[in-house]
């Protein structure tokens, strides 16, 4: 089989949660581990780096890697989903697995993957593991997922776990509330190993002194530790922030390439995941300011508040739970701009009315779905967004909706693609 014909296999094979949703979903770790035993558990031929979360995940965690990048360390990393490649879900020091060491893998083990009856995010995860322990890396930042108890990267046993914030998202697999989905994320948390929660949240707070009491964790809440205030600038290209831990100077004027808002809140997480590691790894003031500058570069990060185009300013942003949509709406509120062209596409397990709800009623909507089964319907999208306030026309495909949004956007005007990563990955 060639490159085409083996991910054609691998999508068709086994079920993807990112196309079909609840019926790719596996709530327990049998398989995992199984399937790593038949492969030597590769898991164990090297160090790793947990991250979990509802958003902020994907930036925690290759702002991560791209420092023990600059480090001179041999690092992987491991996220999802993909936007456009499937191999963006497995690098090291920033290069995808190559199309042939993803052919090799189902070669070797096919049979072997169809007798066990996988989910793709199974398969993925042991190709990735597998892929770095045969490239001798030196450290590997693995994303959770979803939760984390029950997902299958948590069979790893890391130098340091994160969980960067808790929101609604995945209610029908994780639970109802703040705290039930915040007790499925604890679950990463290891016994003597440390953890770093990114934000202090009242619903949460209780659930992870409590799993860190239990298996004995060092525990930081990163917002109580560390402050990140933003500086003026003179250019649109970068944030630059003053970054304090417990009210002193920690460093000054450091440069962030991503430019949402909401990146304030991964920073702070960010640095203090570095600070807890900084001594066993060997990491120097130069190296974290070369690496979150360079995140882009070392790691090729899509999707965070991405400026496609200038004329007219056209963005595009993966946030695509309430906690997500509440950060791009308040940025969008606080932008100049004449009109507001919002290109939009959901899945259909999300919580739609919520989102709908907090979306500016001022914008002009250009309602879509992304290619995949699990897409909602165009159609019932505008129903719900015309019953919250929101007004537009239906397209075919996000393509055409996103062609409409440029041919009516003015100079002056902003166009914003978002809603779902799928809906993002067939623009950028």
């Amino acid at each position: 089989m060639n490159y085409t014909d083996t991910t054609n296999w691998m999508f068709n094979k086994f079920p993807m949660y990112q196309k079909v949703g609840a019926a790719a979903y596996k709530p327990d770790l049998h398989n995992t581990i199984e399937l790593l035993e038949y492969l030597n558990n590769p898991q164990e031929n090297f160090k790793t780096i947990h991250v979990a979360g509802t958003n902020g995940k994907g930036t925690v965690s290759h702002s991560l890697a791209s420092v023990l990048q600059e480090c001179g360390y041999k690092t992987g990393l491991y996220t999802s989903p993909h936007l456009r490649d499937f191999r963006e879900r497995i690098r090291i020091n920033g290069e995808m697995i190559s199309e042939q060491d993803v052919i090799d893998f189902i070669e070797t083990h096919k049979a072997k993957f169809e007798e066990m009856q996988l989910s793709f995010f199974e398969m993925a995860t042991a190709m990735a593991f597998d892929y770095f322990a045969k490239e001798k890396v030196d450290v590997a930042i693995i994303e959770v997922g979803m939760g984390g108890r029950l997902d299958c990267t948590n069979v790893i046993k890391p130098e340091l776990s994160i969980i960067t914030n808790i929101s609604l998202d995945h209610v029908h697999f994780l639970g109802n509330t703040l705290a039930e989905i915040a007790g499925e994320k604890a679950g990463i948390i290891k016994p003597f190993t440390p953890v770093v929660i990114g934000e202090t949240q009242q619903q949460t707070h209780e659930v992870f002194l409590k799993k860190a009491d239990e298996v004995n964790a060092p525990l930081f809440f990163a917002d109580q530790i560390f402050d990140c205030d933003k500086l003026q600038t003179a250019d649109n290209e970068h944030q630059v922030f003053d970054v304090w831990k417990d009210s002193n100077l920690y460093l000054e004027k450091l440069t962030f390439p991503l430019l949402g808002y909401y990146q304030k809140k991964n920073l702070a997480t960010i640095m203090c995941a570095i600070d807890i590691i900084k001594d066993k790894f060997k990491i120097e003031e130069e190296e974290i300011r070369n690496g979150i500058e360079n995140i882009v570069k070392n790691t090729h990060l899509m999707g965070r508040w991405q400026i496609l185009s200038r004329n007219p300013l056209v963005i595009a942003d993966t946030g695509h739970n309430v906690g997500g949509i509440t950060e791009i709406t308040n940025q969008l509120n606080d932008m100049s701009f004449n009109k507001l062209h919002f290109v939009l596409g959901c899945v259909n397990d999300k919580d739609i009315d919520g989102i709908l709800n907090l979306l500016p009623k001022y914008a002009t909507y250009y309602f879509c779905k992304a290619n995949l089964p699990r897409g909602l319907d165009a159609n019932i999208l505008a129903e719900k967004a015309f019953i919250a306030g929101l007004r537009g026309n239906v397209y075919e495909s996000v393509q055409n909706a996103y062609r409409s949004a440029l041919n009516n956007a003015n100079f002056n005007d902003v166009v914003f693609v978002g809603g779902s990563n799928f809906t993002v990955a067939e623009i950028i």
